[in-house]
């Protein structure tokens, strides 16, 4: 599982080491030669866990998908990025923490009475 590109659907075998990566950052990482450039890659894909060969050279709209299940492979890339939350419950699900202090002068929200709300709502 890469950590850098989290939708990866491809792994590539290095043509260095012949070891399968996720990314070139992966192989970046986990070995101290530099990956050795080539035209023709290797891939395997990740739907149907078959391999196939594509010619970087001769690229064109009909590579971007496996040749034996059509799984689109090149795809824009999620990448993992912080995220700020805030700690507690889900205002949504508990909505008793939040108070507005606009209404009713900072005393809360007023009850509202049925039976003239009745008349109102026709």
């Amino acid at each position: 599982m890469c950590k850098h590109i989290l939708n990866a659907q491809v792994s590539l075998r290095s043509p260095c080491c012949k070891k399968w990566y996720d990314c070139i950052t992966c192989h970046a990482e986990s070995e101290t030669h530099p990956l050795l450039q080539r035209f023709e890659v290797v891939f395997a894909c990740k739907k149907c866990k078959k391999c196939f060969r594509k010619d970087t050279q001769e690229w064109d709209e009909s590579d971007e998908y496996c040749p034996h299940c059509d799984n689109h492979f090149v795809i824009e890339a999620k990448v993992p990025r912080a995220v700020v939350e805030f700690e507690g419950e889900d205002v949504r699900r508990d909505a008793r923490i939040v108070r507005d202090d606009r209404v009713g002068g900072g005393k809360g929200v007023e009850g509202w009475d049925v039976a003239e709300g009745a008349d109102r709502l026709g």
